[in-house]
């Protein structure tokens, strides 16, 4: 079983959105027949092994055994991944394109570019895991709290400053057999749970009031450091 499971086909996502296939799907994280997942969710028989024969039709379960019981043979499947993403490749010429309007101070930009990535990177995990080798990747996630609206900008300029001197210091492109990489640096609010409404806050809002969330003012700004 993979660990992710990056999902590219339309029909495939269509099938893992229904509700009852999504129980299904997380209920195979541990093998099982269409009579213990029956029991186990409510189920008659009878429409489980519907869903199952959809789902392992699309790839999203396999059969992990098969069980001699008498006279009968049953049948034990299992989810082909421990979790599932959807790429936006499936959105096809709807899907966000960090092309159409580059800007850094945009948070729909932001969101384009993390639509990129995963459509990107579910690519090479796909084909990895046909060739079963691993993807070389890197990844950082980190919190930080600023105090003010001032020190966001501070911090955003300098990190800024830090990744255009590291691409320039190891880009080369005439190296022979180099494979170009990308590089994605994201900044944003971490959103308040939904029971804690969160206030306004613009980079002229007073520095008592750093987490709040920065408003949809329009192009160039709805990020705004």
């Amino acid at each position: 079983m993979l660990d992710v499971a990056v999902i590219e086909d339309p029909a495939a996502a269509e099938v893992s959105l229904d509700p009852i296939r999504r129980r299904i799907l997380a209920a195979l994280a541990e093998p099982g027949s269409a009579a213990a997942l029956a029991a186990r969710l409510g189920l008659a028989r009878q429409k489980v092994n519907y869903h199952l024969k959809e789902l392992e039709r699309h790839g999203l379960v396999e059969l992990a055994e098969e069980r001699r019981k008498g006279n009968v043979t049953e049948r034990v499947y299992r989810a082909t991944a421990a979790s599932y993403v959807i790429s936006p490749a499936v959105l096809a010429a709807v899907s966000p394109d960090p092309a159409r309007a580059p800007d850094q101070l945009s948070a729909r930009w932001l969101l384009a570019l993390g639509s990129r990535l995963v459509q990107e990177v579910g690519t090479l995990l796909t084909g990895a895991a046909r060739a079963q080798r691993r993807v070389a990747s890197f990844g950082i996630d980190a919190e930080v709290r600023f105090a003010s609206a001032a020190d966001r900008t501070a911090f955003a300029d300098g990190l800024a400053e830090a990744v255009a001197t590291l691409v320039a210091r190891y880009h080369d492109e005439s190296a022979p057999g180099g494979r170009s990489h990308r590089v994605v640096v994201g900044l944003h609010q971490i959103p308040a749970a939904p029971a804690t409404p969160v206030a306004p806050d613009t980079d002229s809002a007073p520095d008592d009031t750093p987490d709040a969330a920065a408003p949809d003012t329009g192009p160039g700004q709805e990020n705004a450091r």
